[in-house]
């Protein structure tokens, strides 16, 4: 697959998912992150502020034979985050520590709680 070819269907995606949000709310700005898509969201009956979407992960869904389901559940998770919460990302923080070793979910989990201090 080419680049031009994945970021067209990254941007597809990522517009799919938005795609509930209150029409006129919702504008893609530039990130100096190359590996996500970021989005910014002005509308006064939300909480929500910034949608940060992973690239990869973006890729990975769109070859998912269950894609349809999974936009569904991110769509209804994006609504409800949005007045509960300032930033949606996907995949969560939480799920992306998931995949280090218990060693540095560990190491993470103290400097987070130093940083909190």
């Amino acid at each position: 697959m080419s680049k031009k070819h994945t970021t067209v269907e990254e941007n597809r995606i990522a517009e799919e998912i938005l795609s509930v949000l209150p029409a006129g709310s919702v504008a893609r700005i530039c990130s100096d992150d190359h590996d996500s898509i970021r989005f910014t969201v002005s509308s006064v009956f939300l909480k929500l502020n910034t949608v940060t979407l992973d690239r990869e992960s973006l890729l990975r869904l769109h070859s998912d034979t269950d894609r349809a389901v999974k936009i569904e559940y991110l769509q209804r998770d994006l609504l409800l985050s949005a007045v509960r919460r300032a930033e949606f990302r996907y995949p969560r923080i939480s799920r992306l520590f998931g995949k280090a070793s218990r060693a540095s979910r560990l190491r993470a989990a103290t400097l987070a709680i130093g940083l909190a201090r």
